[in-house]
């Protein structure tokens, strides 16, 4: 079951620009970086609870986030929901016609297991689903 927005993901073509407006401008706390190589990433995270606001950026100029930002300049690039049961979730929404990125969840950012809902399945809006590793709720 969906319980919380986990995070807003901000894709970001200077990360340390954007950490530093982030934190300088408007004084949010930092709570660190992380690269994600499963997802070609590297990632600062600014907790906001019960949520959090997650800057991500290529790593070594790869992946999805480095196509994004060749057609834009940055931007909102999901939603992320967080989940108590991702496989009985992706079940779920399968079996409603969703369509997924991947066929199978995947390792993520902080030890979470994601899969991201195809943007066609929702008005276009890129969605993330996470489960945190077991014995976290987020």
């Amino acid at each position: 079951m969906i319980t919380a927005l986990d995070h807003i993901a901000i894709a970001v073509p200077d990360l340390e620009r954007a950490i530093r407006r982030f934190m300088e401008d408007f004084g949010l706390p930092f709570e660190g970086t992380e690269t994600v190589v499963e997802a070609q990433t590297q990632t600062a995270f600014f907790p906001l609870p019960p949520t959090r606001i997650e800057l991500v950026h290529p790593l070594d100029g790869q992946g999805a986030i480095a196509r994004y930002l060749e057609k834009r300049p940055g931007g909102l690039h999901h939603l992320c929901f967080r989940s108590d049961d991702l496989d009985a979730d992706v079940a779920r929404l399968k079996a409603r016609g969703y369509t997924f990125i991947t066929e199978a969840p995947h390792p993520g950012a902080h030890g979470c297991r994601v899969i991201f809902v195809h943007p066609r399945s929702c008005d276009g809006v890129l969605i993330e689903l996470s489960e945190p590793p077991a014995g976290e709720h987020g």
